[in-house]
């Protein structure tokens, strides 16, 4: 029997080291992975599971359950649960209204009239806009989802028939949002129940799209509670084959965005074959759309699946190969700042690889003028921060100092 086979999330006299090998393993990722995405070897995630290694100060410990997809620190340290989001994230201040309108249950039936299905799904295309659009969209979307929400799920109760299906999709496309709302928040609990309830309002509604949507972010989920590759890339598959893709561009779209997402799934684990022949397949999608098309609310097109490499290349510890595709790649061409802020946040990550310091300073400035909100909030971007508090290097101490202001972080320990 391994060494590690009867280690259980409930023993607490596990090392700091064990703690580590466990989640690596459970992720499906190799020690050069995890090495090479907080900038150390091979021999030093060895050294750190085998307890040759003290624990790492903060910064590093950040960067690490960051790589790991450990939430919270405890899971690591062992210590008092300590939750990573104490340092490297911030909850948005809507956060406890949007919580509410997800765990409130309206039981019974309302003799108030369902909204006209039309109406609602304009709503849903209103929400997407100002979640795309420049300024604060969280803040924007967390004073709308909890009406909406509520409105969606009475008219999926009260309606029938074919204006019942076409709510159930703005229902999947509504907890869509949700989940965009509270990724990077102290909130995966949320996260995950938001997943499972718009694949099930997609499996109501019979439909290949929003199923395939669902399934989209789904695999985001799972790769971040570090579920198994082979789970992600099964769901992504399952539902790739429900679509017609030389039917519609519509279809075409999901397909390929399903392929990006299974060549995500291998990059994180460090499968760089797998991952380069799915984004291959994504890529050809993007092709056959043209190059002026970009999907309305989920943004797949050229710009997207140009961006993705970067972060393909990143996840697969090619420092050299992520540089490479972020200085070629044209992100205002994305018509939504989030995505534009956060494609700019992960060629920051790119050039963390290979110790450009100034690199990643400028490019985090950036996304933080494109869009605040996905700068502030992500996870990346904080931790980098932190880490960049502790450097000698004084040609970026100033703009250190005014990322950590803004970004609100704390001081390095």
């Amino acid at each position: 029997m391994p060494a590690h086979a009867d280690i259980t999330s409930d023993d607490h006299t596990l090392t700091f080291g064990q703690r580590v090998r466990r989640a690596r393993e459970r992720n499906g990722q190799t020690r050069a992975v995890v090495g090479g995405l907080v900038g150390r070897s091979t021999e030093w995630v060895k050294a750190i599971e085998n307890s040759r290694l003290r624990t790492p100060r903060l910064p590093l410990l950040l960067r690490l359950a960051d790589v790991l997809g450990v939430q919270d620190i405890a899971e690591l340290t062992g210590d008092e649960r300590l939750l990573a989001a104490s340092y490297t994230k911030s909850a948005h201040g809507a956060l406890p209204a949007v919580r509410d309108a997800l765990t409130t249950y309206r039981l019974g039936d309302s003799d108030e009239e369902p909204d006209d299905a039309a109406d609602l799904l304009a709503r849903v295309r209103e929400a997407w806009r100002l979640w795309h659009a420049s300024g604060g969209h969280r803040t924007r979307i967390a004073v709308l989802l909890p009406d909406l929400l509520g409105d969606l799920q009475h008219a999926a109760r009260a309606l029938d028939g074919m204006d019942r299906r076409r709510v159930l999709v703005g229902l999947v496309e509504a907890y869509h949002l949700a989940q965009l709302y509270l990724s990077f928040q102290p909130a995966p609990e949320l996260v995950m129940l938001t997943s499972d309830r718009s694949m099930s309002a997609a499996q109501d509604a019979d439909s290949p799209l929003a199923i395939a949507g669902a399934a989209w972010y789904m695999n985001h989920v799972f790769r971040d509670a570090g579920e198994r590759h082979e789970a992600r890339v099964d769901l992504a598959m399952k539902a790739a084959r429900l679509l017609r893709p030389d039917d519609s561009p519509e279809h075409l779209a999901r397909w390929g965005l399903l392929h990006l997402a299974a060549s995500l799934s291998y990059a994180k684990i460090g499968q760089r074959g797998s991952a380069e022949r799915f984004w291959d397949q994504a890529d050809d999608a993007a092709k056959r759309l043209g190059s002026g098309y970009t999907h309305p609310y989920l943004i797949f097109g050229r710009g997207m699946v140009d961006a993705y490499a970067i972060t393909m290349n990143a996840d697969l510890v090619r420092g050299g190969a992520a540089v490479d595709v972020a200085s070629r790649v044209d992100l205002t061409s994305l018509p939504s700042a989030t995505r534009r802020s956060f494609h700019v946040i992960e060629s920051a990550r790119a050039y963390s690889l290979q110790g450009e310091q100034v690199a990643v300073v400028h490019l985090l400035k950036k996304a933080l003028a494109i869009s605040p909100e996905t700068a502030r909030f992500n996870l990346f971007a904080r931790s980098a921060v932190t880490e960049l508090d502790s450097s000698r290097n004084a040609v970026i101490r100033e703009d250190v100092r005014y990322l950590k202001r803004e970004l609100g972080v704390l001081a390095a320990a």
